[in-house]
């Protein structure tokens, strides 16, 4: 009842599913260093490279349980590929991950959140606010969707997909967040600004002084910018490899 079934498979899936297996594995345990786990629940799914299957947490593990090779295989159908894996997956989970993924072929992971404060400016009726250079960089590119309960009909699919165009961040109101990336440590990224973000607003929403914004034309030329602190060369893939050998240190059997 207690015990975790052990996969292996180091050295028995190509070399592109490992790598995206690790680096998947190791984002959800930034999820869990970071405070942003919600028990078992949210996801985060990564595109195997060169085909359309998914990779996607196990439902019932805790992320800091969450391994390379005990990550679920699905198809974007939802059909689980693994033919050693013994777990599912969780349908309200897919119902996002499989509609963002067919939307969006392109980025790799997309990144789904219950964040507190995250949860509070999605439900503020104006959204997020242009408050701090977090949020500069979530604005450029921000989209939202409206509450529709738990995410299982398969009729939100093309509406999610409508609200997200090509947006690589999502506020769904009085739910959470959505972060899209070309890679897991794009997406993982794009959430470390939308969160930081969330949180300085409210802070800030929460006190009795004048608040200042940053202006419009800031943030309609932050992208270009952002793709290079953030997401290119010189940014986000700097990040990444950074944040990897953070989880090493941390949980040494994540890429197990």
């Amino acid at each position: 009842m207690y015990e975790i079934p052990h996969i292996d498979l180091k050295g028995k899936v190509p070399a592109e599913e490992w790598q995206t297996r690790v680096e998947l594995a190791a984002c959800y345990r930034l999820l869990v260093m970071h405070g942003w786990d919600d028990l078992i629940h949210t996801h985060v799914s990564a595109r195997i490279p060169g085909t359309e299957d998914l990779l996607i947490n196990a439902f019932g593990l805790a992320f800091e349980e969450v391994t390379a090779s005990n990550l679920v295989k699905i198809d974007i159908e939802g059909n689980v590929i693994d033919k050693e894996s013994s777990f599912s997956i969780n349908p309200a989970g897919f119902t996002i991950h499989s509609a963002v993924h067919i939307a969006r072929p392109e980025a790799q992971c997309a990144l789904h959140l219950h964040h507190t404060d995250a949860i509070a400016v999605a439900s503020y009726k104006d959204g997020l606010q242009p408050y701090s250079q977090y949020s500069a960089f979530a604005l450029a590119s921000m989209s939202y969707h409206d509450y529709e309960g738990l995410a299982v009909n398969p009729d939100e699919i093309k509406r999610l997909q409508n609200n997200l165009g090509n947006a690589n961040f999502m506020l769904l109101r009085n739910h959470g967040a959505l972060t899209m990336g070309n890679t897991i440590g794009d997406a993982f990224m794009h959430m470390y600004d939308l969160l930081r973000a969330c949180e300085v607003q409210v802070k800030m929403q929460n006190t009795n002084n004048q608040l200042t914004t940053v202006n419009q034309s800031i943030i309609d030329g932050i992208k270009a910018q952002a793709n290079i602190v953030h997401t290119g060369l010189t940014g986000g893939q700097k990040a990444w490899p950074a944040m990897m050998r953070r989880v090493k240190r941390a949980y040494p059997d994540f890429d197990l």
